[in-house]
């Protein structure tokens, strides 16, 4: 016998389970706070709720129904790496899309979602790709611009994906698959203040072009609210999307 997800509402408010791939660097965490801290800012909104399960360091939902919808953040690790953290998370974005239940990946989040989904990631071929970069969307029929922080990504798209979004360098930028998941290779998260520590950071690797791209980001007209007000409607669409599933109880 079959029953509808149980949805895990507060009041009327959708609860967005965070999967936390990564850990803002310890020298920049007390200015910028911790990657969840980053969604949960621009996220915010009256009708949302978040609760964050590290999944880095082995926190696990109990079940899927423990939140309306996913966001599966960015992380320095490549998603082809072994860990049992990764091929755990892997089994839980299938098992959230089987049940067709809102999700969103960002950077390594749209690299692993395509990976769990029948993709592959590799190292991008020109290296790293940094600062405000230009995507045209297909979808949309116009370019956004968002900032980029990545060295790796999806070479073959899955079969159950749509393509509706690629830059110069990365053709597989942003990703939808059905009504229910959208994954983004850049970071509409990040604000050009912390890029700007980060480079100063971890940058040493980069090139000046990439360097000087990077300095270049609190001036270039970004994109950053539309796609976030494309993510929030996709989580309070939610109990439109749900499809009868077993509740798992």
């Amino acid at each position: 016998m079959t029953h509808a997800v149980t949805m895990a509402r507060r009041g009327d408010k959708k609860r967005i389970g965070i999967l936390q791939t990564d850990h803002t660097p310890s020298e920049l965490i007390a200015k910028h706070g911790d990657y969840n801290d980053f969604f949960i800012r621009s996220l915010a909104d009256e009708k949302l709720d978040f609760d964050t399960y590290a999944v880095v360091d082995g926190v696990f939902p109990t079940r899927i129904t423990d939140a309306d919808g996913w966001l599966v953040t960015g992380a320095k690790y490549a998603a082809y790496e072994q860990h049992d953290w990764i091929s755990k998370l892997e089994r839980l974005i299938r098992e959230i899309y089987d049940a067709r239940m809102p999700m969103v990946g960002v950077c390594f989040g749209h690299e692993i979602i395509a990976q769990a989904l029948g993709g592959r990631v590799e190292k991008a071929k020109r290296g790293w790709t940094v600062g405000p970069i230009d995507y045209e969307r297909s979808d949309l029929k116009r370019t956004q611009t968002i900032i980029a922080w990545h060295q790796d990504q999806v070479t073959v798209r899955p079969p159950l994906s749509e393509l509706i979004g690629s830059s110069a360098d990365c053709e597989n930028a942003v990703l939808r698959y059905g009504l229910t998941v959208l994954t983004y290779q850049g970071h509409p998260e990040i604000t050009p203040a912390y890029l700007r520590d980060l480079l100063q950071l971890q940058g040493q690797h980069l090139s000046e072009t990439d360097r000087q791209n990077v300095l270049g980001t609190a001036d270039a007209c970004l994109s950053t609210a539309d796609i976030i007000l494309e993510i929030k409607e996709l989580f309070l669409r939610a109990h439109q999307m749900m499809s009868p599933q077993v509740d798992g109880r």
